[in-house]
């Protein structure tokens, strides 16, 4: 029948049509859903890791966003003790992952995963969130000791603490009275002041641990500057991002709690880093 339409050139050219969309029809609906899913697998996961002074909660808006986006998210905890233990634990935590990541850090949560991602090559970007960026043999000290101290340096409140096994250390909290006005000038008085009670502290230690490894000189790098953050020096984020050759760096009017106060700005950034790691 379609050999005989051919034939016919006024009407082969309908027959012909008719059988191609019959071929087509053909095609099991589940398929094109199989399709689907594979692209949508093909998705990385997003690891946010969060800075001193906080908790995964801080990540709670651009978790939401990132989730009605369609991505599968993770906030584990950063347990602030210092880069080598905050680092192992996110390390292992990452080999736990499944599939590509785009992995995020917060202020000390940049420190963290700059050498938590050494050698994972399921780690596919880097995005840097107000974050401090040491490179290999450098602390948050003798790095951002090259530019002028921030605020937030002279807000500083020591306690000291004892572990388990008898050995002691030292706790670094932000004055409560002076959160507002050195971390998150651009929340309200109300919700620094739930920030300030519910903070967690970050080991003195933790600011003169040097890096043993960089994983942003092999990894391509987002990075996102608070204009008016005083919690680090906006000239040492933008240093860091020129040193690594950041891919794409956004600059905002946001204090150093971007992730709070302008989440849909930190999201876009992260989404896309995520969709360029899928175009690579």
């Amino acid at each position: 029948m379609i050999a005989r339409g051919i034939l016919k050139s006024g009407k082969g050219t309908m027959i012909i049509g008719v059988a191609v969309l019959s071929a087509a029809g053909m095609i099991p609906a589940h398929a094109a859903d199989g399709v689907g899913r594979a692209q949508q697998d093909q998705r990385p996961s997003i690891v946010l890791v969060h800075g001193a002074f906080a908790d995964a909660s801080s990540w709670n808006g651009v978790v939401q966003r990132l989730q009605q986006d369609g991505y599968k998210v993770y906030a584990p905890p950063n347990t602030l003790r210092g880069i080598p233990q905050d680092s192992t634990y996110l390390n292992s935590f990452l080999k736990s992952v499944k599939g590509p990541i785009v992995l995020v850090g917060h202020s000390y949560g940049g420190e963290v995963i700059s050498q938590a991602a050494a050698g994972l090559d399921n780690v596919k970007s880097l995005v840097y969130i107000d974050a401090i960026m040491p490179d290999k043999g450098e602390s948050f000290a003798s790095l951002s000791g090259r530019f002028p101290p921030a605020p937030l340096a002279k807000a500083f409140l020591t306690v000291p603490f004892r572990n388990g096994d008898g050995t002691t250390g030292t706790d670094v909290y932000i004055q409560p009275g002076k959160l507002h006005a050195t971390f998150a000038q651009d929340l309200s008085r109300q919700q620094a002041s739930v920030m300030a009670a519910t903070q967690r502290p970050i080991a003195q230690s933790a600011f003169t641990d040097k890096l043993t490894q960089a994983a942003w000189h092999d990894k391509p790098v987002y990075v996102l500057v608070g204009k008016q953050d005083r919690g680090i020096d906006p000239s040492l984020e933008r240093y860091e991002a020129q040193r690594a050759h950041a891919r794409k760096t956004v600059e905002i009017n946001s204090s150093h709690v971007s992730l709070v106060s302008h989440p849909q700005a930190v999201t876009d950034l992260i989404v896309s880093a995520a969709r360029d790691s899928g175009n690579r």
